[in-house]
């Protein structure tokens, strides 16, 4: 969650590129935030705040990486809890690039101290469709 912004805080040049969707992105993430869970399982809860999270992550990544915002943005959004750093710096690893989220490769959250199965290629599976118990992802693996 971003901290609290106050008037102190002066935005860097280019942040009206980003801000609108950073805003529609926070609003979707209060909802989901409010969002009551009758019905679902415990777990299920927290998938589209884990989905929300990593969408607000990836669109900062992206954009810094396509040239769109600077590096001083990129930082300042980063060092504001807009984006994840963590998650973000597993990206820029070989074969992490489409990581959902860290749980899924921390191996004391999983049987056995494995990752979890949506780590798993697609073609090694059988044909039944997998849902990661932590974010609810199909499959990240960046073999797919």
């Amino acid at each position: 969650m971003p901290k609290v912004k106050t008037n102190r805080i002066t935005c860097p040049a280019g942040w009206e590129v980003i801000k609108d969707t950073l805003a529609a992105l926070d609003a979707k993430m209060r909802e989901a935030e409010n969002d009551p869970d009758d019905g679902k399982r415990k777990c299920e809860a927290l998938w589209p705040i884990f989905q929300i999270a990593y969408q607000r992550s990836r669109y900062i990544y992206d954009c810094y990486k396509g040239n769109q915002i600077s590096k001083e943005l990129y930082e300042f959004c980063l060092e504001q809890g807009y984006a994840d750093r963590n998650l973000i710096a597993k990206w820029k690893k070989s074969g992490y690039e489409r990581l959902c989220c860290l749980r899924c490769i921390q191996p004391r959250d999983h049987n056995f101290g494995t990752t979890c199965v949506c780590r798993v290629p697609k073609h090694p599976r059988e044909e039944k469709i997998v849902e990661c118990v932590h974010c609810g992802c199909k499959g990240c693996a960046s073999g797919d």
